[in-house]
């Protein structure tokens, strides 16, 4: 039998300092969700190709399923959850509410938390480079124009000086 060791990591999720003591071979994806209990990163492809385990480390967008966890030991971490306001919706949330750019829901954590690590570094990015940086995540209920939309739209709160 092999035995099966496991490591401390500490990090910081959404603001919050949390630990847990995972495998070395456990991924960002999966100790998210089941150590942390943070379950809207979402896991599709676990090839890092769909984008729905979309999270922010240290300010950039990350596939948490190609990230092992204890590369996030001492980093700071943001999940959909963490992008998220208990009084209302954000800014870029009610922008996809607006423009119908929910379908099934499987992908937005991914494309909420791309298009934030987006917006919070190039606030006036145009539509080709929104195309661009959502072109990472699949979806696979519409036909993106809407998501691109509401991303576009949702500009204006992260300090976009418009076009």
């Amino acid at each position: 039998m092999i035995a099966v060791t496991t490591m401390k990591i500490e990090f910081e999720v959404n603001g919050k300092a949390v630990s847990a003591d995972v495998e070395a071979r456990t991924t960002l994806a999966d100790c998210l969700r089941y150590d942390i209990g943070l379950t809207g990163t979402h896991v599709g492809c676990e090839h890092g190709v769909c984008g729905a385990c979309t999270v922010i480390v240290n300010g950039a967008a990350a596939r948490s399923c190609l990230m092992l966890a204890v590369q996030a030991d001492g980093e700071k971490v943001t999940t959909v959850e963490g992008l998220s306001n208990d009084e209302a919706l954000t800014p870029l949330q009610a922008s996809f509410r607006k423009h119908h750019a929910l379908q099934c829901g499987f992908c937005t954590p991914g494309m909420i938390t791309t298009a934030h690590a987006l917006l919070t570094h190039e606030p006036n990015a145009d539509e080709e480079r929104v195309r661009d940086v959502l072109s990472g995540n699949l979806c696979r209920c519409t036909g993106y124009i809407s998501i691109v939309e509401a991303v576009l739209d949702a500009r204006v709160a992260y300090g976009s000086k418009g076009e």
